[in-house]
């Protein structure tokens, strides 16, 4: 994957998981609420792979 694709598939993944957490929380459904955290971290390590593939680009690139 491209750092731009890393990075949107990791947006994606963050922003369903905080509305599957908060649904978890407004019906008392821990095992949602634990799924949406879980999803959020998910997208939060992509994002953070897509800028990191980034700024390694660019080092490369400056070299």
């Amino acid at each position: 994957m491209t750092s731009t694709t890393d990075k949107l598939k990791g947006k994606y993944d963050e922003t369903a998981g905080k509305a599957k957490r908060e649904t978890g929380r407004a019906l008392d459904d821990e095992e949602l609420q634990g799924e949406g955290e879980l999803q959020n971290l998910k997208g939060k390590a992509e994002s953070l792979k897509g800028k990191t593939k980034e700024k390694l680009k660019d080092v490369i690139d400056r070299s």
